[in-house]
């Protein structure tokens, strides 16, 4: 942003604001760009859509957890996911709080790095050649801590296959945003059903 002509302000706001890597870069250009919400919100859609799926999967974990839901929504990266969603909570420790305060370290280092960045990036010059793995590596540890955490891998086995599948059939360059409609549709029916499961033993018992 200090390249572009933006103040160190500018950064730091949008690190407290915008917890998402890849759309905090985007949005450089949007500011530069002409005023186009539409545009915004489907480039935000597509660069974040991977987030349905971690707040389908913490439905449950956020759900007594008072008004923290708020704050734990707005945080749900994909390091604060990873922990939150895989974490052993110790015995007498309250889990809410406990994810309450995983999201808001994460949230802090988050933004102490890009104020680092924005005060010292100008003059530190560093070789970033391979460090685009570092995502792919990523989201590879969160998939295996998933699995391992879950008895059931209903989930896991749908997004690959949903992926191979719009892969074959949409190709490399377009297969994404089909992949995460058909995840998305699949879950909900499944959870959907379930609800519907869960009612007629009710009804059943009564």
């Amino acid at each position: 942003m200090r390249s572009q002509g933006f103040g160190v302000f500018f950064p730091i706001l949008m690190s407290l604001t915008i917890l998402a890597g890849s759309m905090e870069f985007a949005t450089v250009s949007l500011l530069l760009g002409g005023f186009a919400p539409l545009n915004v919100f489907l480039m935000t859609l597509m660069i974040n859509g991977r987030h349905l799926f971690y707040g389908i999967s913490m439905l449950e974990k956020y759900k007594n957890t008072g008004l923290k839901k708020l704050y734990l929504i707005f945080g749900l990266c994909d390091e604060t996911f990873s922990i939150n969603y895989t974490a052993n909570v110790p015995e007498g420790v309250d889990e809410g709080w406990f994810m309450f305060f995983v999201t808001l370290l994460n949230h802090f280092y988050w933004v102490l790095g890009a104020s680092l960045g924005a005060v010292f990036g100008s003059c530190l010059h560093f070789d970033f050649e391979g460090l685009e793995f570092v995502m792919t590596a990523l989201f590879i540890v969160i998939f295996l801590e998933q699995w391992n955490k879950d008895d059931s891998h209903h989930s896991s086995i749908i997004g690959i296959v949903s992926a191979i599948l719009c892969l074959l059939v949409f190709g490399s360059e377009s297969f994404m945003i089909p992949t995460m409609i058909v995840i998305l549709s699949v879950l909900l029916l499944l959870r959907g059903g379930k609800r519907m499961e869960i009612r007629g033993d009710i009804h059943e018992s009564a």
